[in-house]
């Protein structure tokens, strides 16, 4: 089957509606500490739904793993683990800033350093701001920070507006923003990790594996990666703030009551398919944009912010702020979005 940038294009909004939704579940979980739930939801994003998928869309999963160099799978595992990083600070900067507001800045700086640490680090920065097409893309990065200030802005201006307990419980500022910046450079590396993982897609083509699955098995690796950061962090704010009678059912130490342990479960089971589904349709739409493929990264960011801003507006996250507020918020979105198709372009330009 060959390429199909139109499909393509669908795939990852799709992964962006995925990506976008899959913390709504969570604001219904009770009387569990943020660890526990979590971590609960991470089981079924990072171990689960991937291994789940990979089995029944991908042929001989064990026999590809195990043919996969070991520098290969090293490489996916270590991206994957510092993507967990980036992803369980991800979860923090929801936690202070809401859906809107963290999803824009924090995607926001991913998109950023996602395009500019791979030429940093391999010394090809200057020799990039002297082609047009690395102009074009450092005038994306320019113009994704200033949308990152415009937005950071908007939520200043939230805290003068008096509101900034609407819609997010433990609303903080200042705290979100330092988080969101070490979330997004660690978020960067998911890009890194699949890339490292082609080996992996070869291996299951020649398996006989559905294009449009090829990227599930590399999924399977990197999440894994991501799920061992995840789990230690977790496991250590459990025991050290007597969170685990909460798996049980039990009040822990940090719980006002008893936890509805079926609900919660149940809720978090949903959240974390719905975190995998973002990954699940990522590959798939990658897997069809051809030579488009560069523009994977940013539709996927453009896509998220897009369907987080408008989670935020229907959750009253932003409810009795000002007009004005709201304005230099649209204005900060306009500009992260626009951003993120600049940098498309350029990377577009570069493989012309």
């Amino acid at each position: 089957m060959g390429a199909n940038p139109v499909l393509g294009v669908f795939f990852h909004w799709l992964g962006g509606l995925a990506s976008a939704s899959f913390y709504v579940p969570y604001r219904g979980v009770r009387n569990w500490s943020w660890p526990v739930f979590w971590l609960v939801g991470g089981v079924f994003s990072w171990i689960l739904a991937p291994w789940l998928f990979a089995l029944i869309k991908t042929e001989n999963l064990g026999t590809v793993l195990a043919a996969t160099p070991a520098r290969t799978l090293f490489l996916c595992y270590l991206f994957g683990a510092l993507w967990g990083l980036g992803g369980l600070t991800f979860g923090l900067t929801l936690r202070y800033l809401g859906m809107s507001l963290g999803m824009a800045v924090a995607l926001g700086l991913t998109a950023a350093f996602g395009t500019l640490i791979p030429p940093l680090v391999s010394g090809e920065l200057i020799t990039l701001a002297g082609t047009s097409h690395g102009l074009v893309i450092l005038g994306g990065v320019s113009l994704c920070l200033v949308g990152i200030a415009i937005v950071g802005w908007a939520g200043r201006l939230k805290e003068g507006d008096g509101v900034e307990q609407q819609g997010v419980a433990e609303f903080d500022f200042r705290r979100g923003i330092l988080i969101a910046l070490f979330s997004g450079i660690m978020s960067s590396c998911f890009a890194y990790g699949l890339a490292a993982g082609e080996p992996i897609r070869q291996l299951t083509l020649a398996q006989g594996t559905d294009p449009l699955s090829q990227g599930l098995p590399v999924l399977v690796v990197v999440l894994s990666g991501g799920f061992t950061s995840n789990f230690i962090w977790c496991l250590y704010l459990i025991l050290r703030d007597g969170c685990l009678p909460e798996f049980t059912g039990r009040r822990g130490h940090t719980a006002a009551a008893p936890p509805p342990l079926l609900r919660n479960y149940a809720l978090c089971a949903v959240a974390g398919i719905a975190w995998y589904l973002q990954f699940f349709f990522y590959t798939m739409g990658e897997s069809q944009m051809g030579r488009f493929g560069f523009s994977s990264w940013t539709l996927h960011m453009a896509s998220i912010i897009i369907f987080a801003t408008l989670w935020g507006f229907m959750l009253q996250e932003w409810a009795g702020s000002s007009r004005r507020t709201r304005a230099v918020l649209g204005v900060g979105i306009a500009m992260l979005v626009l951003s993120t198709c600049v940098i498309g372009l350029g990377n577009y330009l570069g493989s012309l």
